[in-house]
């Protein structure tokens, strides 16, 4: 598992959307609406869903303001709409696999906008689980490496919090947990104060499947592009290995 490295893709996508933080807070107060509605209520200490959106938000810099405003306005009695979660499997161009977490208000909206995208980007939208299989569900938290950290320290308190891999990189620590286990394993981390430049549950592919060729890479990026600019999608997962991952 560590040997596919997410860190790549995280980095360059908080690159690409440094100018789009307004959207991606938008899209994270939605993921706060539907965890304030199914996890337990607005209170985040009796609630792991909405504890775990929030470590998500602060990792985006989302500012505590707007957090709050948006779990208050979730929690309103004016709270008018309903968001619901599903999710979108497929194939992309370079026949990478895709699995895409959406947050709607109109499932019938959304279901054409994905057909519609997969389609004009050469790809195909499957059905349920065609491509789920190829991906591990885990708990996924990257912390920002610094100088004075000790590799071997930061290992010990991710496994003696209940953590299943690490993996070190350059510039950070990848830290892999079972699903279960990333509340306790991230709020253990927590409490030694490391900043994460990542923590939320992640769609891991077992395989990747490495882009070589300039037009298909052109074309998994416009593709990725356009799925990343629809309103209602969280996240996108896929298998794509890019020439500068390292991977």
């Amino acid at each position: 598992m560590s040997g596919h490295s997410k860190w790549a893709n995280i980095k360059n996508r908080k690159e690409k959307t440094d100018a789009q933080r307004g959207k991606i807070f938008t899209k994270i107060g939605r993921e706060i609406a539907i965890a304030v509605k199914e996890g337990g209520g607005a209170d985040p200490a009796n609630n792991s869903k909405l504890r775990d959106v929030i470590a998500k938000a602060k990792a985006n810099n989302m500012p505590n303001d707007n957090i709050q405003r948006s779990i208050k306005k979730a929690a309103g009695d004016g709270q008018n709409v309903n968001y619901e979660e599903a999710v979108y499997e497929g194939y992309g161009p370079g026949n990478l696999a895709v699995i895409v977490q959406v947050v709607t208000d109109n499932k019938n909206r959304i279901a054409a906008e994905m057909r519609h995208i997969f389609d004009k980007s050469g790809g195909n939208l499957g059905s349920t689980g065609c491509v789920a299989w190829m991906f591990d569900k885990k708990g996924l938290i990257v912390i920002e490496r610094t100088a004075d950290m000790d590799e071997d320290d930061i290992m010990m308190q991710a496994l003696e919090a209940g953590a299943e891999d690490f993996a070190a990189l350059d510039d950070a620590f990848e830290v892999y947990t079972d699903p279960a286990e990333f509340s306790s394993v991230r709020e253990a981390l927590e409490v030694h104060g490391y900043t994460f430049i990542s923590a939320e549950i992640s769609m891991i592919p077992q395989n990747t499947v490495a882009i070589v060729d300039a037009e298909t890479l052109e074309k998994v990026e416009k593709f990725l592009e356009r799925l990343d600019d629809n309103d209602d999608v969280q996240e996108v997962y896929h298998n794509a290995s890019f020439p500068d991952d390292g991977n």
